[in-house]
């Protein structure tokens, strides 16, 4: 009983720690995977809020990781989280013409800086 007690600490912690998270979101003609890398929020708040999306009609898997994972097309960096004065950065990853409508709304809306892996 001891080791399993450790042994689920032992996960959490390791989860808590993650600074970023991939999150895959899949619908009937939806596959969209997103990766986001935290700059200053809160980890408690960016595991449990950030990181875990409620997409209705959507299966979506969320996998934490210390860093984001190359293959981005497009990275919107140093992104404000609307009304808050929290960063991240976004990865995205798929079709890589996506970015004619994400580059404007990284740029815009959010304050970031659109990179080109």
């Amino acid at each position: 009983m001891r080791m399993i007690g450790w042994l689920l600490l032992a996960l959490t912690s390791n989860q808590a720690m993650a600074q970023a998270c991939v999150v895959h979101s899949q619908a009937e003609r939806l596959d969209v995977k997103v990766c986001q890398q935290n700059r200053n929020i809160p980890q408690k708040l960016f595991a449990d809020g950030f990181c875990q999306p409620s997409l209705a009609g959507q299966k979506v898997d969320v996998q934490y990781v210390e860093h984001c994972p190359r293959g981005a097309f497009g990275i919107c960096s140093n992104a404000q989280v609307a009304n808050m004065p929290y960063r991240q950065d976004i990865h995205y990853y798929g079709v890589a013409t996506d970015s004619a409508y994400l580059k404007p709304f990284c740029e815009s809306k959010s304050q970031g800086t659109w990179l080109k892996p």
